[in-house]
């Protein structure tokens, strides 16, 4: 119980949002505070949306960063280029290994995060602001029914860690 406090005041510090739960799940507990967001959308490939007017910005999520470890490099590609739904467009490296960035939606490539190049760490210390990676015009915006909402997606990250 002890723990369970401890989390919950350092998530509240922190001001790590947990998917719609007033507590910390027992996935938070062990997968170090990996922190979902309300009102983002995911892919069961770690990727989140989030959707605002015309565009919608992507990147990883918490949960991927924190399974990758420190990230070293990340290869973008260079706005204009049309993503497609489930397929990659791009990949990120990290100490332990280089694994490719999926889209979540299809569309147009609006703006790259270039920060990136310079300062990969941002999508560990700040996966959902500074280390966002994309910016995309969707060409079919009702894909986004297609994606889990948070509490789903907290679900899938649990079902996952315990499977392996």
């Amino acid at each position: 119980m002890a723990l369970r406090m401890w989390a919950s005041s350092t998530a509240n510090a922190l001001k790590i949002s947990v998917a719609s739960k007033p507590q910390l799940s027992p996935y938070c507990l062990s997968r170090c505070f990996s922190s979902v967001l309300d009102g983002l959308k995911y892919a069961t490939s770690h990727e989140w949306v989030k959707h605002e007017g015309s565009v919608a910005t992507i990147g990883i999520t918490d949960h991927a960063q924190d399974h990758l470890g420190e990230v070293v490099f990340v290869d973008l590609p260079e706005p204009g280029v049309a993503v497609t739904q489930g397929k990659s467009f791009g990949a990120v490296e990290s100490v332990k290994a280089t694994s490719d960035v999926n889209s979540p939606i299809s569309g147009e490539i609006v703006e790259v995060n270039s920060k990136l190049s310079e300062a990969p760490g941002a999508i560990n210390s700040s996966p959902y602001e500074e280390g966002w990676m994309i910016k995309v015009k969707p060409s079919n915006p009702s894909e986004l029914g297609s994606l889990l909402d948070a509490k789903a997606y907290t679900k899938f990250c649990e079902e996952e860690d315990a499977a392996h």
